[in-house]
């Protein structure tokens, strides 16, 4: 058992730890990703995506990200979170962003934790892999319901399995979800909202932007 320093990508802080293990090249990713769940639940933090690249080298991906913390809270035009003080003057008072980013540490800790698992359960046999614990990324994969929600306002992208409309690629503002779908605001020569069936996507992302 070997490993090495966390390699810093744009957008995306991992932390990488060589593993060996021996017999059969197959892997069941949902035991994985559920014993990556276990983890992050003790951690206080959540899954978003798990990944298996077989190329050269074996590669498990395993992102994270935290839990929003339950508070009421609004947004102002420069992206400050702010809440409602109900004491005298009726102030506004700053607080912290219910979404605080992920840190060297925590991926540090689900990954020391996520390879003592793996290795016990013998989840992922065969020749040696690489483990990749990091947060989602600038251009982070949206997968629930609740994504779409939390990222209401920014800049997606959405390529779907089936044609919705005429179209199965669509890029615009995220503007929330309801009733199983997800609402898009498209730019163009005349704006429009489409909706978007949460069962259709076959793929969405955040677009970065500077």
């Amino acid at each position: 058992m070997s490993g090495r320093e966390p390699t810093f990508l744009l957008g995306r802080l991992e932390c990488t730890a060589d593993r060996l293990g021996s017999g059969s090249l197959c892997v069941d990713l949902e035991k994985i990703r559920g014993a990556a769940e276990r983890v992050a639940r003790s951690e206080g933090l959540e899954v978003v995506d798990v990944e298996w690249k077989v190329g050269k080298q074996r590669f498990l991906r395993v992102y994270i990200d935290r839990i929003a913390k339950p508070a009421a809270v609004m947004s102002d035009a420069a992206g400050t979170f702010l809440r409602e003080d109900s004491g005298q003057g009726g102030a506004a008072e700053v607080v912290h962003d219910p979404y605080p980013k992920i840190s060297h540490s925590d991926c540090e800790r689900v990954s020391q934790q996520l390879s003592l698992i793996l290795d016990v359960e013998d989840l992922i046999p065969g020749p040696g892999y690489v483990l990749e614990v990091s947060s989602p990324g600038l251009d982070r994969a949206l997968k629930k319901a609740a994504d779409f929600e939390r990222f209401k306002g920014r800049l997606a992208k959405i390529s779907t399995s089936e044609p919705v409309g005429e179209a199965k690629f669509f890029e615009g503002r995220l503007a929330g979800f309801a009733d199983g779908k997800v609402r898009m605001e498209l730019k163009g020569k005349e704006a429009r909202t489409v909706e978007v069936p949460l069962e259709a996507i076959r793929k969405a992302n955040l677009v970065v932007e500077f």
